[in-house]
Parts: structure tokens; C-alpha cells; sequence
């Protein structure tokens, strides 16, 4: 196929719902096949013969249509016989994971022999209009030309209305982060491999990626995909890995990013605000100084990576196999706030493979046989630095090592039982490691924070310190296993293609969590600001004031290791009906059922009869696939992962409890300890208790699920451009947190006229529907069952339900490859709003999903509705490719954002007082209320890569050389900023307002390829 055709069939991305003349394929969101159809006289023959060896024929139905469906990617001859004799033909025709392609042979009505009629693949439609779905999909062409990072979150932000999620989050391979589709949370979405999930099985935070060379076509989808798949009301990353064919191929590369082509991050300054009055900051003699130098803080990698694929036997069995290794080494500093500041020389090692075995049976049956490794090994040295002097010092000891990653195994097995029936079965396996240790550290040395609010009168001006560099340390038994089965039926009766099927998945986590490193806990010093010493630092909690000048301490403690399993089931069924030769109507039901259970096996969540509509249109408008309108409705549930099990449904210990303090030893440990309240506190009741399973969580929990419409048109403008444009909306109906209010379960079974001595009432968080009634079952203390009680919103002292929406109006213009040149530039205009973000919280990184701190207490909900964290309001995207000779090509791509909304939290009202024992984390700030973007946006980005690749005729331009640099124009830009307002009353943190989080500084990548 022409490479551009090649082109024009896969981007046809965003190009979103459905269908066209002929019957066409389903969209599979996680499938690895894709479809060929159109029209052509009525009983005629079409036959495919592929790449891969796959022969198939079909019959022209008495409509004029025929449809293959099913065929694994590769190119395709297509072939139409009448009265058995070859009379046209469409060459070197490739397909599109999840798309038809559509080939019709009007014009060989009359033809008698294959010679009359013969075209090539680029002759063939630009707009695919048989899809039912909004998606970008990048072919590996595509990774070729383009300069892009080497995950698959670089790949997704080049879709429309795609974001990077927040800093504090990162994904499951070294310096991936994570993304946002469409406002949701960046827990909200799905990997996928060769159609087995991927994702992060204990958060659902990023997911695991193919070695770079070894994608085939990634697909990125943001709405309106098929009944046939769920479990993410945000966005769908899936690739498929590429394939031996009738011919061996071997090749390799070496890619190596220099340090001396890598710049600084912007070193960061304690910030000099001017404060309300009555406030002021812990330390005075901070606000200006340096806070944390990033000099030198430069990373730079080697990768070497290579793949040989062919036929083991001619026709019948392939193999394709594909390794790479990856070496990351760098220098970071840490702040001058931490318990020791130093310089960290890191390395990551990130070995990748990807093994597939295909193995045509026969022509009706086919094997699949994959294997994917995908790990990372982190490890670093740490050697002090002065701040004062900006010397680097001697040796303080490792930072913590980690291996994370997954081995994972899949098997396909795909049989055409006749031309109008076809089944398919999917099993795999994921075992996830999640290790981590840190050699040398000692369990007699605590951790130590604020060590700069230490009392001077103690330490002479110099705050003490000692060698414990890691707050929390996990169990290196901790790892995670995965396995689920899918079943696919499809079968084609007239107009109608309907569609059966089972999507099964479990899910194992055992010895996740976390503790304080150490003796198990941690000191964490604070200094009131001047004048408000007397002020009570936790009066809810019976926690008085410092008293004297001001400086105190606590004693943290958070313990949360446990084991946890989930079941995610689900069926569905689907009709795809061609009405006529230009519309088509999808209508689709899918139900899900979600099962939690805690360490000890026992069921705490189980959702069942989850229906989820789909309904889509598509109008081809003027029958030739160069105009097409496109609308969808659908609804979207997403389950609880297994993390929700930690601090949710297990035992655990979080608490605090306070000290004034008269000397400090050697290790930085204060002595002379006076407590200053009633002893260890938790504001959520976390003192190391069991929950009841049947208590913990709402009886008639509803999972989180989102509703989404999306109406748009795709169009040729001529023979070379295309554009289009989408609206999209969604609005979350029901989401999933915790509540912490043990008071009003107990008020409310008074009001019931129940013995509170009758019934065991909760001592922490509840997992409950924010704005929904919930019934919780209340264990009866003479055991002899259960008591219902049910809460409102207005039990709870909720004024309002969640509430999240989400608009977007998507424009794109595209110019495909034609040999010479391709374009694409998309700008979205949205708006993200409510007061929910979804699982997780970017304004402090807390990635506890569905147990944010939001929604713990009414306080806390306090001017909560305005933006979202994820809100961008404007984006422009634009990449492209030219070929300026036969040698040299160019390639560029921009991403252009508005900044996300600042985050402000301190004490609550005018008084900054505490009303529900979370200090410095509700909505206001300064005594001013602070919904988010009330104080501003974060700065505009604007990053330009760049590419230039050469590919000498002497090699055959078998041989390439290439060139990139990301971020041209080294913008360093914030990203994210410390939102905590105030460590005390009227005390502001001296980090407040401080940047965390920045643009990836400029840096460039050298590459030399061979393919044979």
C-alpha cells in the first residue's frame, strides 16, 4: 500500500462513529484485527489474501455488500471473481486495527478479466466511516517520522483533548507520566496489549507498553467506544504489537540522548508573598532563599533495541520477536527542607520484550501466542550537599530501589466457523513485581521533616539531622497478579451484525501498602508563627497550643500493608444495523459486576445489574466516504481497583500526636517531651481497627459511571485535506469516596430511636455515593445480625451530590502523507467543572483512589465547585512530516496549553479554624475562601520538538540516521505548585506557592537504524 493511503486510512482518528455503505466491522476497543468490506455486484467473490498468509473469500450479498471481518493487521491483496475468473483487484491494501477499510468494485460490474480493471491502494476512500468510536490512531509509520517521547502517554498526548496529569503521578515505567482524557481523573483509564488489560493492577495509575519498535499501530481512544468493552469513563490506550509475515525482516537501533544536550530545570526559591494580616511565616528568614537548586539536574539514557520476524513455516507459522534495553542515569538535588539534603546519582534499567507466535491452523482457525516483559530497576546513591556552601559532601548513603513491572502472557484463539460467524477467545496472564528496598537503612534512626522549624536556642542555627533519607519503606513481598477471559461471537444475519460476549477479569494484590521507615515512625517539627504561639493546634482533637516561642513536634505513624482481590465481570450484546447504504444504527447493552474483597476474602463491595446503553449513528452523506455526520450516547461504569482495599477495608494506623520539646539528641530525635494533647489522633479514626466488611461500605453502592453525547461531521475538503469538527459532553452521575463522620452515623441512629449501645457505630471512613441515600449495614452488639440505617446528603451535613462536566468542541485539519508531506493540527476548546475530580486528587497528589480526602466532611466540601484540576481551556496540537529529498526528511510537532487551575488550601473561614481535625486542607486560604480558579491559572505551555532523519541511497535507505530535540525552545514552565497553605494556625509554609513541577527541560536524541 502506498504510503499514502497507508496514512490516510489510519488517521482517520478522531473520525470517530460509524458506518457506510457496506456493512462494516465493529469497532473492538481492545481488538487486534480489523475489517475489509464495500459493494460490488450481487453473488460475485471477493477474496482476501494477506501478509500474514490469512486467505479468505465471501459471497456478495443480494444487497450489494460484502464484509471480511477479523483480519489481522498486515496489507491485503483483494480480489473479485466473477464467474470464477479474476476481474479486479486492489493491491498492497492495509488495514486499520478496529476500522474497515473500505474496497468496492462498482466499476468492474462489466470487466471480464482481471486485466480490465487493476488500482492501487491509494485509489481507495480517505475517510473512514466504519467506525464507532472517537480515536487518533498512530501507526508505526507514523513513530518513524514524528518526534516523539518513547511511551505511550508521548504517543497519547497527540490526540485532541488529551492531557498530562499531574506531577505527583507517574506511571508504571521509568519518567512516564500519566494522562487525562476528556476532564477525567488519571485513574480513569485503560491499558491494552494485544487486547489483554494492561493496566496498573493495584491503582489503575498508567499501565504497561510495548518496546518501542515492536508497536504496530497504537489507538487512543477519548469517547463513544463499543458495548463490547467498559471499565474507563476517561480514555482507552491500546496497542497492537506487530507480526511476522511471508518474509524475514531483521533490524536494530541505538539511541543515545548526551548529557551535554541536556539543560537544568529552573532551580526554585522559597516564595516572598505578601500575606493577610495576621498571618505570617513558620520560619521568617526563608521567603527568597534558595529552596531547591536544580543545577546539573540533568538525566540522559542509552537505548539498544533489536527484532527479527518471518515465517517458522511458509504460510502457517510466524514468529515476531523484539527486545530492547534502556539505561537512564542522572543527578537530582534534593531541597534544603529535606530530613538530608543531597545530591542522588540514579540509574534505571528498563529491560523490554515482545515474543508473538501466530499460527494459521488452517484457513478458518487461527493461534495467537504472545509474551511481554516490561520492567524497571531504580537505584541511586545519595551524597550530602551544603546549601550554604554549594558543595557536595560525602557519602550518605542508597536511595531506596525498586523493580516494578510485569510479565504477562496472552493467547488468542480465532476461528471464522462460515463466512457469517465467527468466534474468538482471549486469555491472559499479568504478574506484576512491586519491590522496593533501601540498603542500609537502619531501624533505629527516624525520619525526620521540618527539620528548618528545629528551635535555634537547641540547635545553634543548624538544624540536626541524621542518615534516614526514606519516609516509607514497603513489604519486598509485594507484587500483583492478573488474569481474565474474554469470548467474542459475531454473526452477520442480512442487514444486521449482531455481537455476544463475556469480558471477565481478576485481579490479586498481595502485601501492598506502606509504613513509616525506621522504628515505625517518623518526627515532623513545626514552629507557630510569631504572635500566634497560644494558638491550639488541634483543638477538635484536644490538641492545645505550644505555648513559649512557639516550636513543637509530632509523632507520624502510618501503617496500611494488606492483600486484596477484585472480580470485574461483564456480558454484552450488540446490533449493528445498516439501514440503508448510508446510515447505520448501533445499539448496544453491556452489563458489569464488580466484586471487593479484603485480606481475609471477604466480600465489601458487590455491584451488580450495572447496565450500560451505547446507541450511535453514522451518515455517510453522500455515499462516497467523503462527508461523513456522526453521532453517539453512551454510559460508562469504572470499578474500584484493588488499592481501595488499603486504608479502606483493612486495618491500618494514621495518627499524630503532639510534644513540646526541650532538647534534640544526636539522631534528631527532641527530648524532654511534654505532650500537648490526649495522645496519638487520626482524623479519620485510623488506630489500627479492622473494618467490618459488611459495614465498611454502602449496601447499595453504585459504582462510579459517567454518561457522555458526542455529535460531529468529517469531510474532504479536496483530494489532499480533510477537516472536521466534534462536540463532546459528559457529566459524571455517580462517584465513589469516603466519609469520614462517624458523629452523624451516630446522631442519625438516635434520631432513629435506636440504642446506640444496640449496634456497633464505625469508628472511621466509610465507603459511600457522595449526593446519593446510602444504606449501611450496622453490626448488632448482642450479634444476632445486621441494622439498616440509611443516610442522606443532608445527614451527612452535605449541602450538594459530586458533580463533575465536562464540554469540548474539537476542530482538526489534515493533510495525510502522500510521499511527500503530512499535517495534522487540532484545537480544542473545553471546560472541566464541578467539584469532583474522580478517584484521586492532584491538588496535593493523593492518589488514595476513591478515598481522597474530599467528601470526608462537609468543611472539607466548603467552596469546592468551580474548575477541575484537569481543565485546560484552550489546546493547540500540531504535528507533521516532509520530505524535503529522496534522503532527508524533517518532522516537527507543538503542543500549545492554557495552564491548569492554583490550588489553595489552609484553615477553614475567616477564624482559620479547624473544625474537623485537618488542619491546613480545606478551601480557604487567608480567611478567604478558595474554590479552584479563583486565584489564576498556572503559565501557558508551548513545547516544540523537532526531527530530522537521513536515509542514504548507498544503503538502500535500509540505514537511517536521525536527530531530535524536545522542547526547542526550553521553556521551563510550572506545572505544579505546593498548594498546603499554612503547617499551623495563621502560620503560612514557606513552601506554599513553591514549584514542583516543571517542564521537561530541552534536551536532544541522537538514532542510527537498520532494517533489513
Amino acid at each position: 500500500m502506498s504510503s499514502f493511503n497507508r496514512s490516510m486510512v489510519l488517521r482517520r482518528s478522531t473520525l470517530a462513529v460509524a458506518l457506510t455503505m457496506g456493512l462494516a466491522g465493529v469497532a473492538l476497543a481492545q481488538s487486534t484485527t480489523g475489517t475489509i468490506f464495500g459493494q460490488a455486484e450481487a453473488g460475485e467473490t471477493v477474496t482476501v489474501a494477506g501478509s500474514t498468509g490469512i486467505t479468505r473469500s465471501t459471497t456478495v450479498d443480494q444487497s450489494g455488500r460484502y464484509r471480511i471481518s477479523n483480519l489481522p493487521l498486515g496489507s491485503y491483496s483483494v480480489t473479485l471473481q466473477k464467474d470464477g475468473a479474476a476481474v479486479d483487484t486492489r493491491k498492497d491494501v492495509a488495514i486499520t486495527v478496529n476500522a474497515g477499510t473500505e474496497v468496492s468494485f462498482v466499476s468492474a460490474a462489466n470487466a471480464q478479466a482481471l486485466s480490465s480493471v487493476t488500482v492501487t491502494a491509494n485509489a481507495l476512500p480517505a475517510i473512514d466511516v466504519s467506525s464507532v468510536d472517537s480515536r487518533t490512531v498512530i501507526t508505526s509509520q507514523d513513530l518513524e517520522r514524528l518526534p516523539l517521547g518513547r511511551s505511550a502517554e508521548s504517543i497519547a498526548l497527540l490526540a485532541p483533548g488529551v492531557v498530562q496529569g499531574s506531577g505527583y503521578f507517574t506511571g508504571q515505567s521509568a519518567g512516564s507520566s500519566t494522562v487525562s482524557f476528556g476532564g477525567s481523573s488519571v485513574s480513569e483509564n485503560a491499558y491494552y496489549i494485544n487486547g489483554y488489560n494492561t493496566t496498573d493492577p493495584l491503582k489503575n495509575l498508567g499501565g504497561i507498553g510495548l518496546p518501542y519498535g515492536a508497536i504496530d499501530q497504537q489507538e487512543v481512544y477519548t469517547g463513544g467506544y463499543s458495548a463490547m468493552y467498559g471499565r474507563s469513563d476517561g480514555g482507552v490506550i491500546s496497542q497492537v504489537g506487530k507480526r511476522g509475515t511471508n518474509d524475514w525482516h531483521f533490524g536494530g537501533q541505538v539511541l543515545w540522548s548526551p548529557k551535554f544536550l541536556a539543560e537544568d530545570p529552573k532551580s526554585v526559591y522559597y516564595p516572598n508573598n505578601t500575606l493577610p494580616n495576621g498571618d505570617g511565616y513558620a520560619n521568617k528568614n526563608l521567603p527568597g532563599t534558595i529552596y531547591r537548586t536544580r543545577k546539573d539536574n540533568v538525566k540522559w539514557n542509552n537505548t539498544y533495541s533489536a527484532y527479527i520476524g518471518g515465517p517458522l513455516i511458509q504460510d502457517k507459522l510466524y514468529l515476531f520477536a523484539s527486545a530492547e534495553a534502556e539505561k537512564q542515569e542522572g543527578k537530582s538535588t534534593s531541597s534544603a527542607a529535606a530530613s538530608v539534603p543531597a545530591n542522588t546519582y540514579y540509574t534505571y534499567k528498563i529491560p523490554k520484550y515482545y515474543v508473538k507466535l501466530d499460527w494459521n491452523i488452517n484457513d478458518s482457525n487461527i493461534l495467537e501466542l504472545t509474551g511481554i516483559s516490561n520492567k524497571t530497576e531504580y537505584s541511586g546513591d545519595l551524597y550530602k550537599y551544603n546549601y550554604a556552601t554549594g558543595v557536595e559532601g560525602a557519602f550518605a548513603g542508597h536511595d531506596t530501589s525498586t523493580k516494578t513491572g510485569s510479565d504477562i502472557y496472552v493467547g488468542k484463539y480465532t476461528s471464522y466457523i462460515t463466512d457469517d460467524l465467527t468466534f474468538s477467545a482471549t486469555y491472559g496472564q499479568n504478574r506484576a513485581i512491586d519491590y522496593s528496598n533501601t540498603p542500609g537503612l537502619t531501624t533505629t534512626q527516624s525520619y525526620l521533616s521540618g527539620v528548618t522549624n528545629q528551635d535555634p536556642l537547641i540547635t545553634g542555627g543548624t538544624p540536626i539531622r541524621n542518615t534516614n533519607t526514606t519516609l516509607y519503606v514497603k513489604n519486598p513481598n509485594a507484587n500483583n497478579k492478573t488474569h481474565g477471559l474474554r469470548l467474542d461471537l459475531e454473526y452477520k444475519l442480512g442487514s444486521h451484525l449482531l455481537s455476544a460476549g463475556i469480558d471477565n477479569m481478576h485481579y490479586q494484590a498481595t502485601d501492598e501498602g506502606q509504613q513509616v521507615s525506621g522504628p515505625g515512625y517518623a518526627w515532623i517539627f513545626y514552629k507557630a508563627a510569631a504572635g500566634k504561639e497560644n494558638v491550639p493546634v488541634q483543638p477538635v482533637f484536644g490538641v492545645g497550643a505550644p505555648g513559649g516561642r512557639g516550636y513543637y513536634t509530632a509523632r507520624y505513624i502510618l501503617t496500611t500493608t494488606t492483600s486484596m482481590a477484585v472480580d470485574q465481570k461483564a456480558q454484552y450484546i450488540e446490533d449493528t444495523w445498516q439501514v440503508n447504504d448510508r446510515w447505520m444504527v448501533k445499539l448496544g447493552l453491556r452489563d458489569d459486576q464488580f466484586t471487593n474483597y479484603n485480606s481475609a476474602g471477604e466480600e465489601y463491595v458487590k455491584q451488580r445489574n450495572q447496565w450500560a446503553p451505547r446507541l450511535g449513528f453514522s451518515w455517510d452523506v453522500l455515499g462516497d466516504s467523503t462527508f461523513k455526520v456522526f453521532g453517539n450516547l453512551g454510559r460508562y461504569y469504572l470499578a474500584l481497583p484493588n488499592s481501595v482495599a488499603i486504608r479502606g477495608a483493612s486495618a491500618s494506623t494514621f495518627t499524630y500526636e503532639y510534644f513540646t520539646y526541650s532538647g534534640i539528641d544526636a539522631n534528631g530525635n527532641p527530648t524532654g517531651l511534654k505532650p500537648m494533647g490526649p495522645g496519638p489522633v487520626s482524623t479519620n479514626g485510623e488506630y489500627g481497627q479492622a473494618p467490618d466488611p459488611k459495614s465498611v461500605a454502602a449496601s447499595n453502592l453504585k459504582s462510579q459511571y459517567q454518561d457522555e453525547a458526542i455529535l460531529g461531521f468529517n469531510k474532504m475538503l479536496n483530494s489532499d485535506w480533510l477537516y472536521g469538527a466534534k462536540v463532546t459532553l459528559r457529566q459524571l452521575q455517580t462517584a465513589i469516596d469516603d466519609v469520614c463522620e462517624p458523629d452523624a452515623v451516630a446522631a442519625k441512629v438516635k434520631a432513629l430511636g435506636i440504642d446506640p449501645k444496640s449496634v456497633t457505630l464505625p469508628e472511621g471512613c466509610l465507603i459511600f455515593n457522595p449526593g446519593e441515600t446510602n444504606e449501611f449495614m450496622l453490626k448488632n452488639a448482642n450479634g444476632s445480625g445486621y441494622t439498616k440505617v440509611s443516610m442522606s446528603t443532608k445527614d451527612w451535613g452535605f449541602s450538594t451530590g459530586a458533580k463533575r462536566k465536562y464540554y469540548a468542541l474539537d476542530l482538526f485539519l489534515e493533510h495525510p502523507f502522500n510521499g511527500t508531506w503530512m499535517g495534522r493540527v487540532d484545537y480544542t476548546f473545553s471546560r472541566s467543572y464541578g467539584n469532583t475530580e474522580g478517584q484521586v486528587l492532584s491538588t496535593i497528589g493523593q492518589d488514595d483512589v476513591s478515598k481522597t480526602q474530599d467528601w470526608d466532611t462537609p468543611a472539607l466540601m466548603e467552596n469546592s465547585n468551580g474548575v477541575l484540576s484537569n481543565d485546560r481551556t484552550h489546546q493547540l496540537k500540531a504535528y507533521g512530516a516532509y520530505q524535503i529529498a529522496s534522503e532527508w526528511m524533517v518532522s516537527g510537532a507543538l503542543r500549545v496549553m492554557s495552564g491548569s487551575p492554583k490550588a489553595c488550601l489552609g484553615y477553614y473561614g475567616p477564624n482559620e479554624t479547624d473544625p474537623s481535625g485537618y488542619k491546613s486542607k480545606y478551601r480557604w486560604c487567608g480567611g478567604e475562601p478558595t474554590p479552584l480558579g479563583s486565584l489564576g491559572r498556572l503559565p501557558w505551555t508551548k513545547i516544540l520538538d523537532l526531527g530530522v532523519s537521513y536515509r542514504p541511497q548507498f544503503a538502500d535507505q535500509k540505514l537511517a540516521f536521525n536527530f531530535n530535540i524536545f522542547n526547542v525552545l526550553n521553556e521551563r514552565k510550572a506545572t505544579g505548585l505546593d498548594a498546603t497553605y499554612e503547617t499551623g494556625r495563621y502560620t503560612v509554609s514557606n513552601t506554599y506557592g513553591a514549584m514542583l513541577y516543571q517542564t521537561t527541560p530541552r534536551y536532544g536524541r541522537f538514532s542510527v537504524t537498520y532494517d533489513f
